[in-house]
Order: C-alpha cells, then sequence, then structure tokens
C-alpha cells in the first residue's frame, strides 16, 4: 500500500477547512494563507491554493476584492460571503464530529493494544 497516496487524500480532506478557517478570521491575501499554512506545518502549492479559491468563489462560498499593491500589481483579498459563513459552520461541525469520533476510536483501540500486549 502506499502511504504518500493516503497521506495526500488525508491531507486533501481537511485543506478546505484550514483555508475557510483562515479566511473566516479576516481577509486574506492567497501568499499569507500558503505561509500561514506552512507555519502549522500544512504544504499547500499556489497551484493547489488558486485553483480551490477560485471554486469556492464560484459556488459562492468567497468573494474578493482587489488592493492596490506599493510592491508590485494588485493584491486580491478573499473574504467569506454570508452563504461562505454558513459553509463554515457546517465544515466545523462535521469537523469537530469527525475529529471526536477518531480521537475515540484511536483511543480505544489505544487501550485494546495496551491490554493485549500484558
Amino acid at each position: 500500500m502506499n502511504i504518500e497516496n493516503t497521506q495526500s487524500q488525508m491531507r486533501k480532506g481537511v485543506l478546505e477547512y484550514c483555508i475557510l478557517s483562515i479566511i473566516r478570521r479576516g481577509e486574506a491575501y492567497p501568499g499569507d494563507i500558503i505561509d500561514e499554512m506552512k507555519g502549522a506545518g500544512l504544504q499547500l502549492l499556489e497551484g493547489t491554493l488558486y485553483p480551490l479559491l477560485n471554486r469556492l468563489k464560484n459556488a459562492g462560498i468567497l468573494t474578493y476584492r482587489w488592493v492596490e499593491s506599493t510592491s508590485g500589481p494588485p493584491r486580491k483579498y478573499f473574504c467569506l460571503t454570508g452563504k461562505g459563513n454558513e459553509f463554515y459552520i457546517l465544515l466545523q461541525a462535521t469537523w469537530n464530529e469527525l475529529a471526536t469520533g477518531v480521537e475515540t476510536l484511536t483511543q480505544k483501540r489505544g487501550e485494546l493494544y495496551d491490554n493485549q500486549s500484558e
């Protein structure tokens, strides 16, 4: 079995939630999103981020505004729409449910394994 493929699928599953969590705190520039993800130990490439942001914008989850930059071309800053905030709340509930379930199962597995090794 290819562990890299499984790891990649797990990361993709939470990527959207992580990105929306960053944007929910306030307007976000894609470069800052990438930096924050890297700072949290989660690798994110521009080639992954931009298509995701565009898909979320087209779905009405995100909107953006252009901001003039003193060091180059204007920058696009993304923020959640009302629909996006509702979507985020649903994702957050799903994540909490999933994380609790996984934690419960992995702890039980650990207890079972500990009991078997005695």
